[in-house]
Order: C-alpha cells, then structure tokens, then sequence
C-alpha cells in the first residue's frame, strides 16, 4: 500500500540502522509518498550507500520554468553512481496550482505557508533525516561525481560542515582555481544557489532565519557561519552550474522589488545597526512608496 493521498501525521519518530533518529513534527502536506521515501532511506543505509537529501526549491509557473526544474532533476540522477551514492530528492513547489503534479524521481510537496527562502528550506530540513544535505535551486546543472568529492573533502577534514561546489562560470570568472585543495572561506566564496552541508551544522546553527523571504540569505548564511566559527570550503573538484538567477528575472518588477529590496532592511538590523525602529520605519516607508508606485 502506497502513500500518495492526503495525509495527516501527528507525530513521527524514525530510529534508522546507523543510529540515526528522526522526529517529524506536526505536519498536513499533499500528495507525499512517505513510505516510499522511508523504504528507500532505510534500503540504502542498510547497503553502505552515502545518502544525500537534495531540497529543490522550484517555482514552476510556466513550462520554461518546469523544465528548469526538470533539467535539474535529470542532471542530478545522471551525476553519480547510484550503487554508492543515493539521492533523496525533495521539491518543495510554490506553484500551487500544479499541484498534484510530482516530479521525476522526486516528492514534490506544495507548503500552505506563504513562501519564503529561508521557510522552504526549512521545511525540508525539516522532512528529510539523511546526514548529508543539499539547499538547491532548480536551475543548476549538475556534472560527474559532484557530490562524492564533497563527501571525500568531508571525510578526510571532520570540522567541514558546509562546502561549496565549484561553478564553471561564477568561480573561474572570480578567479578561484579547479582542482585546487579546499579553500576554505565565505563572502565571494560561498554561493547561495547550492550549500551542502552535514546534518550536524544544525545543531550548531539552529534554523536558517525565517525573516529573509528571498534576497541575502546567502549573506546570511555566510554571516552566521562566521558567527560560530562553523569551517565552509569550496570545493574545486565539485562542479554545479549555476544558470542564474532564472525564476527571479521572470517575476513581475514590483514583485522583483518586494523580494530584493525589504530584506536589507532586516539584514543591516540584525548584522549592523541593530536599531528595531530604524528598521521598522525604512519597511514601512519602503512599501508606502511602493503602494503609490514612487
């Protein structure tokens, strides 16, 4: 019996072989193949597999858009052997209306909540329990053994808890050699469209901060790991690329605004100024301009 209806769970708690335990909280999402998603965890701890869980944020409002998603997917599949590497691949949709459309080797899941970056992401950190994690955008295209050589870089440095892959077109036209070691660093480093990391820097980070909907969460992030001394590395033997900001430039230009501009407001509060009522006033003035189109 398979699990694609509606579902409601008031609690859940995994013990898996390895000693992992995964405590889901109290959730109502649609069309999520549970079981499946368990049976195929559990299958491949059993068989020494390293096992990966890949969130997707996608926004599919058009073909050209799904089919970003979709080319994501593929590349990702077609990446690494699937005898040593498994990919447990969550999309977390925010085009509602294709719902209850699932992706190719995916569970697609479409939150209720309204949509934020950070939000979406934790939800799926949240849903996931794999040791290893991937925050993805759905326009990436993945090349040949992207992920083991993270995994490598990680097993033979223990403090690496976040990496960064090596993209074709950002890192080089920036200037960071390929195949180099692992440079360790964060701004001008550190990309936002693909962070893996270990499970574990949760627990030293806490959740990714809910306030940022969309732009600087990657200072954010970069920021944070500063805060707690938490070791990123780019590694250069990785490649992912990053076909840019695709889903962002189709937006509407007041939406584009909305997404890209209220943020600073937050992130020089909580990074800088730290003034609540200096941030609060430049919001409000902020959306009052754009309420009146000024």
């Amino acid at each position: 019996m398979r699990l694609y209806h509606q579902i409601k769970v008031s609690k859940l708690t995994v013990f898996f072989p390895n000693g992992l335990k995964k405590t889901w909280p109290p959730l109502f999402l649609k069309n999520i193949n549970l079981q499946s998603y368990f049976e195929e965890t559990l299958f491949c701890l059993m068989k020494d597999k390293v096992n990966i869980d890949i969130i997707i944020l996608s926004y599919a409002k058009d073909d050209y858009l799904k089919g970003l998603t979709e080319q994501t997917i593929s590349t990702l599949m077609d990446s690494e052997d699937p005898e040593k590497i498994h990919f447990n691949i969550l999309v977390i949709e925010s085009n509602k209306a294709l719902a209850p459309y699932q992706f190719a080797h995916s569970t697609t899941i479409y939150p209720t909540e309204k949509f934020g970056f950070h939000k979406y992401l934790n939800i799926g950190i949240n849903l996931t329990g794999s040791p290893y994690v991937c925050l993805c955008n759905n326009d990436l295209i993945f090349h040949k053994n992207w992920a083991s050589e993270i995994v490598k870089a990680m097993e033979n440095d223990p403090e690496m808890l976040s990496a960064t892959p090596y993209c074709p077109k950002f890192h080089k036209k920036e200037g960071f050699a390929e195949n180099a070691p692992p440079l360790q660093g964060y701004f001008g480093l550190l990309v936002g469209w693909c962070i893996f990391v270990r499970r574990e820097i949760f627990n030293v980070i806490g959740p990714l901060d809910e306030n940022l909907v969309f732009w600087y969460c990657d200072y954010d992030y970069c920021n944070t790991l500063e805060k707690f001394k938490v070791k990123n590395c780019l590694v250069s033997t990785s490649y992912v690329t990053h076909l840019g900001s695709e889903s962002i430039d189709l937006v509407d230009k007041k939406e584009h605004k909305k997404l890209t501009q209220i943020p600073r407001f937050y992130f020089s509060y909580k990074w800088h100024h730290h003034s609540y009522i200096r941030y609060k006033l430049e919001t409000w003035l902020f959306k009052l301009k754009l309420f009146f189109n000024l």
